[in-house]
């Protein structure tokens, strides 16, 4: 580390942080007030907390991924924004309409995280509720992955063609490679191994009823066409321990928590759109293109606790849009 001062490396990335001012202005009327016993030093007799300098410094070990700086560089940087900031009340800037607008949007921002923290604060996640989200994200069919092959067709004809050959001993990756025109096709089928959430619903259902070693006896029809399906293996997943993920369901289930919060608040609030919004375009209602892939991975927003990779993912599925 040099011996050249912090300020200008910091000054734009804490705006909000730093000195306590004695001073009363318009913008800042409520500052508290700071004891000689609670500085680490004075400008024209204006105090800088205690406070002050542990702030600034946890805000740099957060911006630089634990860095230190020594104290007298990190007090220097805080002289230097009061200094900065006595020479522009003295100038009134802070009564110019572009600082009170600017000031407004900060002030703004400031109470919407405050209401936010307020809420968490008072409506806590708890163990109860991390322990039943993980409980429902790792039992039953979550906790199965299923190794399987499919052939995918046009129409539903060709499929019950294809599972008429299965049945007289025609080999399946044999007939996806001939017949398959999903992207698996030329490797026979082969999907590799998959959670359910990774595949489209009519297609993880009629993978879970099948037995290792069967294929449907029925076409299985998904937006993507016509599926014959063989199922190869199935097992356990190895799921993390739960103090493994906790850190991980909890701002999960504290963004349920806001959501259900900013749902109630737009409910009992009256909105009112002043603006003529443009829309983004969109396929109309009913011709909604399917992609061009065969699955579909589970929605962004699923719990981390079932976001666990297995062990090998399918090399076919596409994360779905965050909107569905």
């Amino acid at each position: 580390m040099t011996n050249k001062l912090v300020p200008f490396f910091l000054i734009g990335a804490s705006l909000v942080a730093g000195c306590d001012n004695q001073q009363s202005s318009t913008t800042a009327p409520m500052a508290p007030k700071v004891d000689i016993a609670d500085a680490v030093a004075s400008v024209n007799g204006v105090y800088i907390s205690k406070t002050a300098l542990q702030e600034l410094e946890s805000d740099i070990a957060e911006r630089t991924q634990g860095q230190s700086f020594p104290k007298d560089k990190l007090i220097e940087e805080l002289v230097q924004r009061e200094l900065l900031v006595q020479e522009a009340l003295q100038k009134q800037l802070d009564k110019s309409p572009e600082f009170i607008q600017r000031m407004d949007v900060v002030r703004k921002s400031l109470l919407s995280q405050a209401a936010l923290q307020n809420y968490l604060k008072s409506n806590p996640v708890t163990d109860e509720e991390i322990k039943a989200e993980y409980e429902k994200n790792v039992g039953g069919e979550n906790n199965m992955e299923y190794k399987a092959r499919h052939i995918l067709v046009k129409t539903e004809d060709e499929a019950k063609k294809i599972i008429a050959q299965l049945d007289k001993g025609a080999k399946f990756d044999e007939l996806a490679k001939k017949t398959s025109t999903g992207p698996s096709g030329p490797e026979g089928g082969d999907l590799g191994w998959f959670a359910p959430s990774q595949m489209v619903t009519p297609f993880s259902e009629a993978v879970i009823a099948l037995e290792n070693g069967k294929y449907t006896s029925e076409p299985v029809e998904t937006q993507f066409g016509w599926h014959v399906i063989l199922r190869e293996d199935s097992r356990q997943q190895t799921m993390p321990a739960l103090e493994e993920v906790k850190e991980q369901i909890t701002p999960y289930l504290q963004r349920q928590k806001v959501q259900t919060m900013m749902e109630n608040l737009r409910a009992g609030a009256q909105v009112e759109i002043l603006i003529p919004i443009e829309a983004p375009a969109a396929p109309q209602l009913g011709e909604t293109k399917a992609p061009e892939t065969e699955t579909e991975a589970a929605p962004a927003e699923e719990s981390p606790a079932a976001d666990q990779p297995a062990s090998e993912k399918s090399s076919e599925s596409l994360e779905a849009p965050a909107d569905q």
